[in-house]
């Protein structure tokens, strides 16, 4: 075992920058993958059926491409159409449009879960089927999709790592780094384990937190 405490502490600091990147990313991919996934997951129980046929195959194409295939993908690819974008702007592309494919599967499932009674009833009461989705149906929903949404920060954080490889200073490239010049493998990545656990732990014990005080409510 390569372990020496002092380059561990030594590399603390350059961890913890890549760190404040991989957070970035993953709060902008997961904010943006959010969105997607609300709004994919809509049309996907919609009464339009292109609408319908459009979600399901974004959510089927991004669920079967490796996130790693996406983000090569754009970085490579798009300055060949003459789109010119930096690294970071395509990394939460990728981790983005990766992430709402999830998520949309998951609020389709969330809206499918509540019974369609709920729906009916609603606009049996004059209800458009807008309104009596944002006001019946999602609120429900939100409780039962909020931990595999967690779950999915999760994985979308970790995930962040595959941005190494388009020179995107993270956490991951930041360990790489310190290991290739200092000739030590365990020391930085102990650091590099240890911020991505900071990192996912609040996240795990937010989820268990919503989940207790909505079961409670």
């Amino acid at each position: 075992m390569d372990f020496e405490w002092s380059l561990f502490v030594q590399s603390l600091p350059a961890l913890a920058r890549g760190a404040a990147t991989t957070a970035e990313l993953a709060l902008s991919g997961m904010s943006l993958g959010l969105i997607i996934g609300l709004f994919g997951g809509l049309a996907r129980v919609s009464g339009v059926r292109a609408l319908r046929a459009l979600a399901l195959g974004y959510a089927t194409f991004m669920r079967g491409v490796p996130l790693l295939v996406t983000l090569l993908f754009l970085y490579y690819g798009m300055p060949s159409l003459g789109l010119l974008l930096e690294a970071k702007t395509v990394a939460i592309m990728a981790l983005a449009i990766t992430n709402g494919a999830y998520v949309t599967e998951i609020v389709r499932a969330g809206i499918q879960s509540i019974d369609r009674g709920q729906m009916r009833a609603a606009r049996s009461l004059g209800m458009t089927w807008p309104l009596a989705m944002r006001r019946i149906i999602l609120p429900q929903a939100l409780r039962r999709v909020l931990p595999p949404i967690g779950n999915e920060a999760i994985t979308l954080l970790k995930n962040t790592a595959l941005v190494s490889v388009i020179a995107i200073p993270d956490l991951l490239r930041a360990g790489t780094d310190i290991m290739t010049w200092q000739a030590n493998t365990f020391s930085p990545f102990a650091g590099v384990a240890l911020m991505y656990l900071l990192m996912t732990l609040p996240l795990v014990f937010l989820v268990a937190r919503l989940e207790a005080r909505w079961r409670v409510a």
